[in-house]
């Protein structure tokens, strides 16, 4: 099993910044897929950001060159640095880890991000 657990989260003016961050434990594989996704109300979950194991990124294309996954595999821990956030980044952003050699994938909580003046 893997657990997940989101954090960074917050309400935030346009224009301003946030770094969510997921630390997992259990039983993990360098190989897992990593990334992020979010929900706004109402609408379905969508893909943010994934990073792929050999480092590669890819970026929804409402988010490119405002967002940046990363990871640090000392920590079990993976990043999403947010930048120039607006008003529609507003969703819960889950994070996501995905075993591929069974298709598993493995949810966090979910962390609320709010973009309003």
């Amino acid at each position: 099993q893997v657990q997940l657990v989101e954090s960074g989260g917050g309400l935030v003016q346009p224009g301003g910044s946030l770094r969510l961050s997921c630390a997992a434990s259990g039983s993990l594989l360098r190989s897992d897929v990593m990334g992020w996704y979010r929900q706004a109300p109402g609408k379905q979950r969508e893909l943010v950001a994934v990073l792929a194991t050999g480092g590669k990124a890819n970026y929804a294309a409402s988010v490119e060159g405002r967002f940046t996954i990363s990871r640090d595999n000392a920590k079990n821990t993976m990043y999403l640095s947010m930048n120039s956030l607006k008003p529609e980044d507003t969703a819960i952003y889950y994070c996501n880890r995905r075993r591929l050699a069974s298709g598993t994938n493995y949810w966090g909580q979910g962390t609320q991000v709010t973009v309003s003046s």
